[in-house]
């Protein structure tokens, strides 16, 4: 793939939406990220963490 191409369809890019060759693109990428489909690779989150929100430590 050349340098300057969109990383989602592989077009030159533009400079209105760089990297990206257009608003589409560039949406696609965001939505990828947002439903979670780009991971960023680390230790798996602990799932008995408390946080305090639900702890009844502190009554109402």
């Amino acid at each position: 793939m050349p340098r300057d191409a969109c990383p989602i369809c592989g077009k030159p890019g533009t400079a209105d939406f760089k990297p990206f060759c257009s608003r589409g693109c560039k949406d696609r990428d965001l939505l990828q990220w947002l439903g979670e489909g780009y991971r960023v690779p680390g230790e798996p989150a602990e799932t008995n963490v408390h946080s305090g929100l639900d702890s009844h430590e502190f009554p109402d």
